[in-house]
């Protein structure tokens, strides 16, 4: 059977979007989705998505395996590129349109904005060590500024799931930071039952941050949007950082903000279709 993709990217983390809206689930194998996205034997991507029928009242829902085959419950920078390309499949013109999206972690929502940037309400942040989950605090308590040892070093972490879990540690210089040997000991450390994405942070001002990012089962990207929106959050907690703050990755900004008001994260970025072909 011939299956179509289109291949998106949200500041260069890239993914391969298929249409699934025929089934429940995903027409391809975790085993299937490692061959696709090795970027030297396969189309090259950091992840499949598949676009599936929505669940319990939600247009669509939303599955992920990442390039080593496991799957995530969320990721940022991969929905903005789902709801380009339900936009896309839909054949509407990306503008103010608004999806309600079921994932793993939840209800998403993202919202293609006039300017070409999608705006998503990535909901409330969790933040006891239970939710998370890791073990460095009891599971009722919040993990911030606690200490965990990692390559011969202590490291002062705060830990928030947006859905996935998160290690978060603020550094002098994140260029300095060697991510591809580091990264994997965050990432499998034993005090993340789960595993973890591990965001490493520059603060520059209270508006600005600079992050790089080692994400659980894709390794070194150019962007993680739930990485950006989980960094703020414990820039806000550490008092590093304002609410609202641009995150600088390396494959461009993200507008990030914790707000007052309802206590919901929301991130703002691009997505851009890359190129579309068959299997």
């Amino acid at each position: 059977m011939a299956i179509e993709f289109t291949k998106y990217h949200g500041l260069g983390n890239d993914f391969i979007l298929i249409d699934n809206r025929s089934s429940s689930e995903p027409v391809i194998t975790p085993e299937q989705a490692i061959k696709l996205c090795d970027r030297h034997f396969g189309i090259g991507a950091d992840g499949v998505i598949f676009a599936l029928p929505g669940e319990n009242g939600t247009d669509y829902t939303m599955r992920i395996f990442n390039s080593d085959g496991s799957e995530p419950e969320m990721c940022g920078n991969g929905i903005r590129c789902l709801g380009v390309f339900l936009a896309d499949l839909e054949g509407k013109s990306r503008t103010k349109d608004l999806y309600r999206i079921q994932t793993l972690a939840g209800v998403m929502s993202p919202q293609l904005m006039a300017d070409g940037q999608v705006k998503v309400d990535m909901g409330l942040p969790k933040l006891l060590a239970g939710e998370i989950p890791t073990t460095l605090s009891a599971g009722d308590t919040k993990v911030i500024n606690q200490p965990l040892e990692v390559a011969g070093k202590t490291w002062e972490v705060t830990c928030v799931s947006m859905g996935n879990p998160h290690c978060i540690t603020f550094v002098e210089d994140v260029a300095a930071i060697p991510l591809e040997s580091i990264g994997p000991q965050f990432e499998h450390h034993p005090a993340f039952p789960q595993r973890t994405n591990t965001e490493f942070i520059q603060v520059v001002s209270g508006d600005y941050l600079k992050m790089r990012v080692w994400e659980r089962g894709a390794g070194i990207t150019l962007a993680c949007g739930t990485g950006a929106c989980a960094s703020l959050v414990a820039g806000v907690l550490t008092g590093k950082c304002d609410r609202f703050a641009t995150v600088e990755l390396p494959g461009g900004p993200l507008q990030i903000e914790w707000s007052e008001i309802d206590q919901r994260v929301y991130m703002t970025g691009p997505a851009e279709r890359v190129f579309a072909g068959k299997l």
